[in-house]
């Protein structure tokens, strides 16, 4: 009888760590979903950019350094994609977002790009990529929470410091994302 019910709490054991490994692998992936989601909508606006550039360079007064700082965080950006490192992503996502802006900002002044029939095209699908990666980087960021804190709360613990379940990062926009754009300094 007591080798009965040695072998059901085994098994009961047994099955509970089984069911946990299933969960963190289960929020591994949804939190490599979000990422792969995040990833594909910024390689679409990636392609975008440099089609903005080049017909915002059709208009030779247009400011050129904001193009560059455009070009640059582009560049970024890229670079932090390839190799996921959240930290350095949400700061050329930053950087980016503002040169964006300040072009989209600059454009207003100049009623010839305005009616551009390549630039407002271009215009409404930057700005739609923008939404959705917002979009998904609240749920890749929910992802990464809930992912952190299973792999944190006993007993998954064991099991997540067993198979080297690491701690992910959130995708943080720099502080300048946050605030607003400064439109006279643009327009100096």
């Amino acid at each position: 009888m007591s080798s009965l019910i040695v072998s059901g709490i085994t098994l009961a054991t047994l099955i509970y760590a089984v069911s946990l490994y299933n969960h963190l692998v289960n929020i591994k992936h949804t939190m490599s979903k979000a990422w792969a989601n995040i990833d594909v909508l910024l390689k679409q606006r990636h392609d975008e950019l440099p089609k903005l550039v080049e017909v915002c360079k059709q208009y030779k007064e247009f400011e050129q350094s904001t193009l560059q700082r455009v070009i640059k965080a582009r560049s970024l950006v890229h670079e932090a994609r390839q190799t996921q490192d959240m930290a350095a992503l949400g700061e050329a996502e930053g950087r980016l977002r503002a040169g964006l802006g300040g072009i989209f900002a600059i454009a207003e002044a100049y009623p010839n790009l305005k009616a551009n029939e390549n630039f407002m095209p271009l215009q409404a699908r930057i700005t739609g990529l923008e939404n959705g990666i917002a979009d998904r980087r609240e749920f890749y960021n929910e992802a990464v929470n809930i992912y952190n804190i299973s792999i944190e709360q006993f007993p998954a613990a064991l099991i997540a410091n067993m198979f080297r379940y690491q701690t992910a990062s959130l995708l943080e926009f720099s502080s300048g994302e946050k605030t607003d754009i400064d439109m006279k300094a643009l327009f100096k």
